[in-house]
């Protein structure tokens, strides 16, 4: 079996779709390059037309199937147009992945009302809409579905100074939990995953020297977690 197909025989998501919102990210790019060599079609989502683009195209030169589309997903129109264009191109939202985030480091006594609406307006409005508006497509059409919402190991003990930060990931927490007990009986599976410190673009001015070495003190390896922009091209692995 060649080292990219793998995925394809554990998980044999062939003829599913599956929306990344925050597929332009570091994390969120990384789930878009799993789903795809497991077989979906890969809806990549999000602001950065040029990441989304370069995304797409990793994907496609390794021989599997994606597509970009731009959206923000604090708009709820924006949200109804994605789920216009998959119905316009025969295919519907099988998993839904909500991976859109932003952070700051300010302390708690400089937190600005802007600030603080910014963080809650992306991390925690931006998932709540794309649960209603995926969400309800999926509940319409009465087929089995997968929502994984991204929160954080800081939505817990306060392992960090980002407190808007942390507040939104454990409220993403609390609405996974209920949304996973009201939507369970209707075939919907709600999820939340909590992952610890990845160094991307979005998340570079926190991470001071300081704070790195802090954090590294509590990591067992000492080190990030591997980053991999895009897998080996299926050929190669092949060969």
């Amino acid at each position: 079996m060649a080292d990219g197909d793998y995925l394809r025989e554990l998980f044999g998501l062939d003829e599913l779709t599956a929306v990344v919102i925050g597929g332009t990210g570091t994390l969120g790019g990384s789930f878009c390059d799993a789903l795809a060599g497991a077989g979906a079609h890969v809806l990549v989502v999000g602001r950065n037309d040029e990441h989304g683009q370069e995304r797409v195209r990793c994907i496609r030169e390794r021989g599997d199937s994606a597509e970009y589309f731009p959206c923000d997903a604090t708009q709820r129109e924006e949200l109804d147009a994605l789920v216009a264009h998959l119905k316009s191109a025969g295919r519907q939202a099988n998993v839904l992945i909500n991976g859109a985030g932003v952070n700051s480091p300010t302390p708690f006594l400089d937190i600005s009302d802007e600030e603080w609406e910014r963080i809650l307006n992306v991390n925690l409005r931006g998932v709540r809409l794309a649960c209603q508006v995926i969400g309800k497509d999926m509940l319409e059409r009465g087929t089995k579905g997968s929502i994984i919402n991204i929160a954080s190991v800081s939505a817990g003990p306060p392992l960090s100074r980002v407190f808007t930060y942390s507040l939104s990931k454990a409220a993403v927490l609390s609405l996974t939990q209920n949304l996973a007990r009201e939507w369970a009986s209707k075939g919907i599976r709600v999820n939340a995953l909590s992952p610890g410190f990845f160094p991307a673009e979005q998340n570079k001015k926190v991470l001071t020297p300081d704070r790195v070495e802090n954090i590294m003190r509590h990591t067992p390896m000492a080190r990030w977690p591997v980053r991999s922009c895009c897998s080996p091209r299926r050929k190669q692995a092949a060969s």
